[in-house]
């Protein structure tokens, strides 16, 4: 009998959708010459291959959090199993400490007691007010708590030495793997096209960093906690799944209509091209986020009065985040559809197009073998250059209001959350910092990588 059960949310599907299709891409860009050399320029370049490892390492946490299951609940024997309402991930299991080590309210980073005062009774003394003692940060420490930093700089240290020697352990293989094909090969292999150095220093940067500070967060409150006493760094990695299908799942709503119909509208012209742009210009003229709050509302009345569709909390918040993906997709295609209207129109007059038409190709043909292989790199950067804006646009919906579910963990819902948080006394400052500083890291490596696969890919550059 299994301990747990498979859940399949939409999102998982989409995203483990996207998965595959981009290594199909993959394959086929094999095939391609000209696609071949461009991302090895991608390749070839230390700032793109530094941000894209960063970027993997976002992506890693974002697929742990996208299996997800429930548990068993312990019954008699003979009886059919239950499981538990709550949906959980792989990465719920994995980190279960910092889950489970939840505090009665705030408390600050490393700290060893609450961050506001109570009221307790002490005997002999009365009413004393006080910061009580956390039940889990620090607790080690025993009666030594003065003796926060000095453990927290002894521990660091003794992580960033095991991240070290594990560094070490990763250039060796490597090093080895690479002597064994040129044994095999027989003949000195040229050095590959891949910017391995800084590859392996962004690593080794990110095994300095996040070693000890999960290490750390064994037995500390690294982030602090929030209101309710949650860990904010099991906060923050539970937002990374909801800011990478925002930014992923969205390209798969408004790739569509942007190739489609900026295809059409530039091949066809006439007629099409008129409704084609009279649609996107209409579109244009009404504010996005009005629209984008209009169609958030209503799709949420539409949840509100259909209960029945949802077995559990995690199935409604997971609908309203494929609205929401949906409602951004719909409203962030006119920009690339207009751009691949104008690109379309040049191609269409080029000569071996007319030969084409001339020797009664059929239109589906030569937009198929012609026209979309000759604009794929500008869907590439389009698409790459957006994501990060999706993220921060995820950031901006839910911090008024109109994002994602507020059961779901995000950026936004903790930025919006860190409204009140800042005008309390005293100022509970950390839960704003860590999504700050968390979504930096990934649209700065996003908008890094985009740059490079710009200039692999723009035609002008190579």
């Amino acid at each position: 009998m299994m301990g747990f059960q498979i859940v399949i949310l939409w999102s998982d599907v989409l995203v483990w959708l996207l998965v595959a299709v981009t290594f199909a891409l993959a394959l086929l860009a094999r095939r391609n010459p000209q696609q071949c050399a461009a991302w090895r320029r991608v390749g070839s370049s230390r700032v793109g291959m530094a941000a894209a490892t960063v970027l993997l390492g976002f992506v890693l946490v974002g697929l742990l959090d996208s299996v997800h299951y429930r548990s068993a609940l312990t019954g008699k024997s003979g009886q059919k199993t239950q499981y538990a309402v709550e949906v959980l991930s792989v990465l719920d299991a994995l980190a279960s400490p910092l889950r489970l080590r939840a505090e009665k309210t705030y408390s600050a980073p490393f700290a060893t007691r609450l961050y506001a005062k109570e009221t307790r009774d002490e005997p002999g003394l009365g009413a004393v007010r006080d910061y009580p003692r956390l039940k889990y940060g620090g607790q080690h420490l025993g009666e030594r708590e003065d003796a926060v930093w000095a453990d927290v700089s002894q521990q660091a240290l003794r992580w960033m030495i095991l991240a070290f020697l594990g560094w070490l352990l990763l250039v060796g293989l490597r090093h080895t793997f690479t002597v064994n094909v040129q044994k095999e090969a027989k003949m000195p292999v040229a050095q590959p096209a891949l910017a391995w150095d800084a590859v392996l220093l962004t690593l080794l940067v990110g095994l300095l960093v996040l070693v000890p500070l999960f290490g750390l967060a064994g037995q500390y409150h690294v982030f602090g906690t929030d209101k309710v006493g949650q860990d904010v760094l099991y906060l923050v990695l539970k937002s990374v799944r909801t800011a990478l299908i925002i930014g992923l799942v969205t390209t798969l709503v408004l790739l569509p209509l942007a190739v489609g119909l900026g295809i059409v509208a530039g091949y066809f012209r006439g007629w099409v091209d008129d409704l084609i742009q009279y649609l996107y210009t209409v579109l244009n003229s009404i504010p996005g986020v009005l629209l984008i709050a209009a169609a958030v509302l209503m799709m949420q009345v539409v949840i509100d009065t259909h209960p029945q569709w949802f077995a559990t909390a995690a199935e409604r918040a997971d609908l309203r985040l494929l609205a929401l993906c949906l409602i951004l997709g719909m409203t962030s295609w006119t920009g690339l559809c207009r751009l691949l209207r104008g690109e379309t129109l040049k191609l269409r007059e080029l000569d071996y197009i007319q030969a084409a038409q001339a020797f009664g190709v059929s239109h589906a043909r030569i937009i198929l073998r012609h026209i979309l292989p000759n604009l794929m790199h500008i869907v590439i950067i389009s698409l790459v250059m957006d994501f990060s804006g999706l993220v921060l646009a995820e950031a901006v919906l839910s911090y008024v209001g109109i994002g994602v579910d507020p059961t779901m963990n995000s950026f936004g819902t903790m930025i919006n959350n860190a409204r009140m948080e800042l005008g309390r006394e005293p100022v509970v400052w950390w839960s704003l910092l860590a999504a700050f500083i968390t979504m930096f890291v990934l649209v700065l490596a996003a908008n890094l990588f985009a740059d490079r696969v710009r200039d692999a890919f723009d035609p002008r550059s190579a």
